[in-house]
């Protein structure tokens, strides 16, 4: 949607590719001849402007519906890479900061449990830049080195000072630079960002749920070396417990394995790809952790496949999602 807002007010040029309409809580929704050709995309959410740069939640979202007004509009769009037309206008879109310095403070006090891996700083605490990169992940803004210290640029002098930062000679607050943010990701204790991260979490949403799902799945940074980071979260709550990275010399199963003796398994249910449907992964659940499990088995595990077939029986189907009223409840 940013995208088309920027085609249509900064270069007009550009053919109009698809438009957009919010509607408030209570507004009529959109006639059957409009929804045939309309998209609901989301809620919004529920955020409004009270000045410059601060936004207030009001906890009333509006509903977002685009329409195409061309053929294969949103495809294009949605293209990792604009086509020759489009990328004229294609411009990042600058996050919103709408934390306000009480909340800043409470996330601070949090990261000073960190140990600084530095014998003496000048300017930035470590709590301080980890605190930049956790409102910036909150802000939705990229967390690359560069993006970060774009990110820092943004604050204003009473978030920087919230943030901790020392004043220079001009009784200003500066922020840190990239290569600060570089050294910052390669040094800090992982372990005990995680344990914060945690916390933080803990303290805005309440514990995770003990009766909900845990479900362990890897994914691989984009724009990353190698390396996948395999994590831990409750579904459907998706509160995050942990995660661990999985080197390109290894893969997840024994980093899974590890991974369980940071957690608190006992009495859970377990979740894991068909990669993990390995006994000794099963046995370090069950045995070691307490734990029960959820595997996926696929047709390269023909005895194992077969074994449950005899032991297990196959339940009733509620309904088939080739049908075309599947999704109709």
């Amino acid at each position: 949607m940013a995208r088309t807002k920027l085609h249509e007010q900064a270069r007009r040029r550009i053919e109009r590719l698809i438009t957009d309409r919010a509607l408030k809580p209570g507004s009529q929704l959109p006639t059957e001849t409009n929804l045939a050709s309309e998209l609901y995309v989301s809620q919004t959410d529920g955020w409004g402007r009270r000045r410059r740069d601060y936004y207030v939640k009001h906890d009333q979202p509006k509903r977002l519906f685009c329409r195409q007004l061309c053929k294969n509009a949103c495809r294009s769009l949605q293209a990792e890479h604009l086509k020759a037309a489009l990328a004229v206008v294609e411009q990042k879109v600058t996050p919103t900061r709408t934390h306000t310095v009480k909340e800043i403070r409470s996330m601070v006090e949090h990261f000073k449990a960190v140990p600084d891996f530095r014998r003496r700083f000048e300017s930035y605490p470590l709590w301080s830049m980890l605190t930049i990169l956790l409102l910036a992940t909150l802000c939705g803004a990229p967390r690359g080195q560069k993006d970060l210290a774009k990110f820092a640029w943004g604050l204003s002098q009473a978030q920087r000072r919230a943030l901790g930062i020392r004043p220079n000679a001009q009784a200003k607050y500066p922020v840190p630079t990239q290569p600060t943010f570089c050294r910052l990701l390669q040094r800090v204790d992982a372990r005990k960002v995680e344990e914060v991260i945690v916390a933080i979490q803990e303290q805005v949403r309440g514990p995770a749920p003990k009766e909900q799902l845990i479900v362990f799945d890897g994914k691989q940074p984009k724009h990353g070396s190698g390396a996948s980071v395999l994590s831990a979260v409750t579904v459907p709550s998706q509160h995050y417990l942990g995660s661990a990275v999985v080197e390109q010399k290894t893969n997840e199963i024994p980093v899974a394995r590890e991974l369980f003796k940071r957690l608190e398994l006992e009495g859970r249910l377990v979740s894991l790809d068909a990669l993990h449907t390995q006994g000794e992964t099963a046995r370090a659940l069950v045995l070691e952790h307490g734990a029960d499990y959820l595997l996926t088995v696929k047709g390269n595990q023909p005895t194992v496949r077969e074994q449950i077939e005899k032991l297990v029986t196959t339940p009733q189907v509620v309904f088939s999602p080739s049908r075309a009223d599947a999704y109709s409840g």
